[in-house]
């Protein structure tokens, strides 16, 4: 009896080595990156870890900005909130979105569609007038959603964001790289905003007329095959620059992403490179100078205003 407990323990013990080690090979390695090597040609950015919570990376992340079409996360956000029918009917409206005036869109004001393809189109292709109509059809009205958007963000313990209306457009809409990856954090518990941000393109009826239009995906990353995108929002107006807010994975980690202020229509997209590969290899190439520039200049106006520090 007493060999057979022998060898049953020493079984046991063999195989809590085998499971430790099989564990401990699945766990990504621990981090020590030089975030000297890192070169952003944006404004501010932050890398956070999703399983630990760890910031990874982070550049001027508490310096308040607008955020432009980044936005749309939180109108996308308040609306599932509500509990809405996805398949009812949404005007479209704009009426008491002033930012909305004299901006393209080819979507017909008073027309029709589901509010499951309005909220597709704001997120995946950053429809304007969708977004607006989705706070017009707000329970209680455009000013409901509005406070709905701000007391949301409030109760994230984003501390540093303004959202005053849904789509982007105004300079007023403003947060801070931290701000945001808190609202990514939370976007986890939205599987439909995963879902509709990561769709490459769909095509979509209106009704009241009828008519279709094709939209594509502001975010080319979610094409690309060696990009595991789960959730993006990417958002431009000339005072914002270029901003991408991600869910993906980098060196074995299940990260967010926070990209605001970049210079140039792929910029933001290049940084998002350069992090991945700084996180892979520890380097991550450089970044265009012309884009450098921006940001200093940037940042320097900043430093002057007593927005950021001195790096």
């Amino acid at each position: 009896m007493k060999i057979r407990v022998s060898l049953i323990s020493l079984l046991f013990a063999f195989t809590g080595a085998a499971l430790s080690t099989s564990a401990l090979a699945s766990e990504p390695a621990a981090f020590n990156r030089d975030p000297s090597q890192l070169h952003l040609a944006s404004g501010s950015a932050m890398i956070t870890d999703l399983r630990t919570g760890q910031v990874l990376y982070s550049s001027n992340p508490d310096v308040i900005v607008p955020i432009a079409s980044v936005t749309k996360l939180m109108t996308a956000m308040v609306t599932l909130d509500a509990k809405l029918p996805m398949n009812e009917m949404v005007k479209v409206d704009i009426s008491q979105t002033a930012e909305m005036k004299g901006v393209f869109s080819r979507v017909k004001l008073g027309s029709e569609l589901n509010r499951h393809d309005m909220l597709l189109i704001t997120l995946m292709s950053s429809e304007n007038r969708a977004a607006a109509s989705l706070a017009h059809s707000y329970p209680g009205g455009y000013p409901a959603f509005i406070r709905a958007m701000n007391a949301k963000a409030k109760s994230l313990g984003m501390a540093h964001t303004v959202y005053m209306e849904p789509t982007g457009l105004s300079v007023f809409n403003v947060s801070t790289a931290r701000d945001l990856t808190k609202l990514a954090l939370a976007a986890r518990n939205y599987p439909m905003l995963s879902e509709l941000s990561t769709t490459p393109e769909k095509t979509v009826t209106f009704r009241k007329p009828t008519y279709v239009l094709g939209f594509s995906n502001t975010d080319h990353l979610v094409r690309k095959s060696n990009w595991d995108i789960k959730l993006t929002k990417t958002g431009f107006t000339n005072q914002a620059g270029h901003c991408l807010v991600l869910l993906t994975s980098m060196a074995n980690r299940q990260v967010s992403v926070v990209i605001l202020d970049a210079f140039g229509k792929f910029t933001h997209f290049a940084d998002a490179s350069r992090m991945r590969l700084w996180m892979e290899t520890g380097k991550s190439g450089p970044a265009p100078e012309v884009a450098l520039q921006y940001k200093k200049d940037k940042n320097l106006v900043m430093k002057q205003k007593g927005l950021q520090a001195s790096d």
